[in-house]
C-alpha cells in the first residue's frame, strides 16, 4: 500500500508526483465542483480541492490524501474548462496579450491533521493571432483544461511571454510546496 493517495485523474498531476519520486496510488470519487457564491477565486480552488480530498478520505483511513483544483482567473473572472471548440477559441482570445492568474488549491489530508493552501502564478500570453489559437485548439483539443490551455504544450512553449510564480502550479500542482507540506505532516521525514 502506497503512503499517499492522489485524488485526481489528471495525467499532469500524476506525472508531477512521479517526477518528485513519490510512491502513490490514484483513488478518485466523483465530486460536485460547484461552490458557494461570494468566494474569492483562491478560495474557490481550495473549496473544490477540500471536497475532492474529503470524498476520498472517507473511503481510506491509513493514507494521506492529496487533492488539488486549478482555476484560471482573468480580471477577477473565473474561466473554466471550455465547452467546445468555439468556447476554447473564445477563451484563448480573451487571454491573449493579457496577464491572468492560475490558482491551484491543494488539500493534503493526513491521518491526524490536514494542510490546505493555494498557490498563484501570473501568466502573460503574447498577442497570439487567431490562426495560432485555432491551430492549437484543433491540434491539442484542450477541452479538459481550465483556461483552455496547457503550459507544457505548444501554446505554452511558443505563446507565453512571461510567468511570475511556480511553473508547475500552472501545470496543475505546485509540487515543491506539496513536498514541503508532506514533510511537515510526517514530522520532517522523507526525501
Amino acid at each position: 500500500m502506497a503512503e499517499f493517495v492522489l485524488a485526481s485523474q489528471s495525467p499532469r498531476r500524476k506525472q508531477l508526483l512521479e517526477w518528485a519520486e513519490l510512491e502513490f496510488e490514484i483513488i478518485t470519487e466523483p465530486t460536485d465542483e460547484s461552490y458557494p457564491g461570494g468566494l474569492e477565486p483562491k478560495d474557490v480552488a481550495l473549496y473544490i480541492a477540500r471536497d475532492k480530498a474529503q470524498a476520498v478520505k472517507h473511503k481510506i483511513k491509513n493514507q494521506t490524501v492529496i487533492a488539488a483544483d486549478t482555476i484560471v482567473v482573468l480580471n477577477g473572472e473565473i474561466i473554466g474548462k471550455p465547452k467546445d471548440r468555439a468556447d476554447a477559441i473564445s477563451i484563448l482570445n480573451k487571454l491573449r496579450g493579457n496577464c491572468h492568474q492560475v490558482i491551484t488549491g491543494v488539500a493534503i489530508v493526513g491521518i491526524e491533521k490536514a494542510i490546505y493552501f493555494s498557490d498563484t502564478t501570473d501568466v502573460e500570453f503574447h498577442p497570439l493571432t487567431l490562426e495560432q489559437i485555432s491551430f492549437y485548439v484543433d491540434k491539442y483539443k484542450p477541452y479538459d483544461k481550465a483556461g483552455a490551455y496547457a503550459i507544457q504544450e505548444w501554446i505554452g512553449v511558443t505563446g507565453i511571454k512571461r510567468i511570475n510564480g511556480d511553473f508547475y502550479n500552472v501545470m496543475g500542482l505546485p509540487v515543491s510546496r506539496v513536498i514541503q507540506a508532506l514533510q511537515e505532516l510526517s514530522g520532517g521525514k522523507g526525501k
